[in-house]
């Protein structure tokens, strides 16, 4: 989800100040494309979710039955605010009960509740839940559906769950209810504990206007000056994920192919903007096939991808149907790939919100701009970085559900998120980092449902091999980030003598244990190793094979980290505990070649850790006449980043080393 009215200051530090929702359809549609391309993520959507957000107890239907299926008919007509309806959830009960409590806002009023054609007793407690009186006790595994008959007008006006506006002076109402704003307007359970299997969404509105709604669009009935629309949707869905808008839109659609599929995509724009809107749609049509062949099938493809034009300041992911603003290719990337990260996978609390919002940024600011816009990449991982570092602490995890500001801030739950998998990224690799993503995405007890972090860890664990709970103690509950100082020197044979130590800007976190890229180059040649980053004032020795006048600290900025300094020294003289080493190849498949530089090493010790400090291997070889030893690397070892370490007569090194 992203709102554009607030520009964070990563890149353009002004305040889009002043704007009125009349007048953000006819101006931001220019001015979101400026603004999204130095990533405008997050933004304000504080203040539209703060008039939607229940700060004590943010749901209270009640754990005692699943619904499996929605069937929702609402009357809407967008020159007024106001909502009448009839929705019948299906269920089944998971702890014997004569009683289920949905959540409903005490400002819609419930004129009845039905089980079949018989009448039920129901209470309203004020606290915003009803609470529905079965006919008698049910046992664990029973069916059954109600039906709630409702009318009213919905709180949470302004930039609440249920808006009522105009657009070039038509009428247009529109719904967005993340994270709780569903029970505004419709009865439903409200939590991040249970999905729907299926819903069907009927939509009464004045003939003269067109509804947008999940799924696809079945059938337009006309009944004398009004019309019913009728939309199929038969994937598993949040309550928070339904959404409706009713104006007179402009509908246009493509088709992208996935696969053997060919999907459409529809868009309902305003008249206004019909023309410049549809021109811009190829981002949407380039992601759809790049998240799609970067990690599963786009998770609805046997229905649709569409977009809605609305006058809220951003976009909201509502499954198989983003509502946006404007056009611009990062609004457009973000909202889809919510589709996976957000829609198909939920996270299981709000706690967690870094798996919808992380996720997103990563794709559409890193991901997306990698592939179509390399020079917007660079910017893009540029501007999050200094946002994410403007401030010394700030941590992934949410450790307050209840404050509005924390859960959707910007520097912590979008960039660092999105940061995070950056890093993952680099320590895993291409590969494996992406193949633990499919298979995180296609767990069985995850796809279509809800996620923690802890289900992340350890898809990314089972395929890296990695022990990962260092990583995710330092920059998912841990605070800050560190500043690294490196001194280094060349003696006459191009060996780089390396002393790497940092400080961290929070003391939540002592040490961040990272691999660091680091880049020796002159005005001709250059050179990056990794070298595993695990202790201060780490000595590291690398055959650079010449002469450098430069080192770059993490280049690519893989890390979070700043005000990191590279000092170049004297040479080192030759350390009395310390091996000479050399090893090749680097990267290595199965074998390493190790030259052993020292006439009193008889007798030595090879250790080969991981980026966790596991011993992965370890090997004895006597002095030999080349000084030279072949190590055989299991055959078990997955591709990654090592450490090398050999030991003899007390003395000791460590080589970074990589497994293709």
């Amino acid at each position: 989800m992203i709102n554009l009215l607030h520009i964070k200051a990563r890149g353009m530090k002004k305040l889009l100040s002043g704007f009125l929702l009349t007048v953000l359809t006819g101006q931001i549609l220019a001015q979101e494309q400026v603004c999204k391309e130095v990533n405008t993520i997050a933004a304000m959507e504080k203040l539209a979710k703060e008039k939607r957000f229940k700060p004590v107890s943010l749901t209270l239907a009640s754990n005692n039955y699943n619904v499996y299926y929605y069937k929702c008919e609402w009357t809407i007509d967008p020159a007024v605010y106001y909502i009448s309806g009839k929705v019948s959830p299906s269920f089944t009960i998971t702890n014997a009960t004569n009683n289920l409590v949905f959540d409903l806002s005490d400002a819609l009023r419930v004129d009845s509740v039905y089980m079949r054609k018989k009448k039920l007793n129901f209470v309203r407690s004020g606290n915003a839940t009803v609470t529905v009186q079965l006919p008698k006790t049910y046992g664990a595994g029973k069916k059954d559906s109600i039906t709630f008959y409702y009318q009213g007008a919905p709180v949470g006006g302004g930039f609440g769950s249920f808006i009522q506006s105009t657009h070039n002076s038509k009428p247009v109402l529109w719904t967005l209810s993340e994270p709780y704003g569903a029970s505004d307007w419709w009865p439903c359970r409200n939590g991040l504990d249970d999905k729907a299997d299926s819903i069907d969404i009927y939509i009464t509105h004045p003939g003269k206007y067109k509804a947008s709604s999940n799924g696809m669009l079945q059938s337009v009935a006309k009944q004398g000056k009004n019309a019913t629309s009728y939309f199929k949707h038969r994937y598993p869905i949040a309550s928070y994920l339904v959404a409706l808008a009713v104006t007179n839109y402009t509908t246009a659609t493509d088709f992208v192919q996935l696969g053997n599929t060919q999907m459409p995509v529809i868009s309902n724009i305003y008249p206004e903007d019909s023309a410049s809107f549809h021109a811009a749609i190829t981002p949407v049509l380039n992601g759809l096939q790049l998240f799609s062949n970067t990690f599963t099938l786009y998770p609805f493809a046997k229905e649709k991808y569409g977009q809605t034009q609305f006058g809220w300041g951003g976009g909201m992911e509502h499954q198989t149907n983003s509502y946006v603003i404007g056009y611009g290719e990062n609004l457009q990337t973000h909202e889809l790939a919510h589709q996976w990260f957000g829609d198909k996978i939920t996270c299981g609390s709000w706690e967690d919100i870094w798996l919808n919002e992380g996720f997103a940024t990563f794709c559409a600011d890193f991901l997306y701009t990698e592939n179509y816009n390399p020079a917007q990449n660079k910017i893009n991982i540029k501007a999050n970085l200094d946002y994410i570092v403007s401030q010394p602490g700030g941590s992934v995890k949410v450790d307050d559900t209840t404050n509005i500001n924390r859960i959707f801030d910007g520097r912590l739950s979008y960039d660092k998120g999105a940061f995070l998998l950056r890093m993952l990224r680099f320590t895993m690799g291409d590969s494996l980092f992406f193949t633990a993503l499919r298979n995180y995405l296609e767990d069985p007890q995850l796809k279509y449902n809800f996620a923690r972090t802890a289900n992340l860890q350890h898809h990314l664990e089972a395929v890296s091999g990695l022990n990962l709970t260092y990583f995710f103690n330092q920059w998912y509950q841990g605070q800050g980030y560190p500043s690294f100082t490196v001194k280094w020197s060349q003696n006459g044979l191009n060996q780089a003598n390396i002393n790497i130590s940092q400080v961290t800007s929070h003391p939540s976190v002592s040490f961040f244990q990272v691999p660091l890229a680091l880049t020796f180059k002159n005005a001709t040649q250059q050179k990056t190793i990794i070298v595993q980053h695990t202790i201060n004032n780490q000595i590291v020795i690398d055959n650079i094979g010449f002469k450098a006048d430069t080192v770059l600290i993490d280049p690519e900025n893989y890390l979070i980290s700043k005000n990191n300094k590279a000092i170049k020294q004297a040479p080192l003289a030759k350390a009395d505990n310390l091996l000479q080493i050399s090893v090749s190849p680097n990267p290595f498949t199965n074998r390493l070649s190790v030259m052993v530089n020292d006439s009193d090493a008889k007798k030595l010790l090879f250790q080969l850790f991981d980026n966790a400090g596991q011993l992965m291997f370890s090997t004895t070889a006597q002095q030999n006449v080349q000084h030279t030893y072949t190590l055989q690397t299991p055959a078990h070892l997955l591709p990654g980043n090592y450490v090398l370490k050999v030991i003899a007569n007390n003395k000791t090194n460590s080589y970074n080393v990589i497994k293709k």
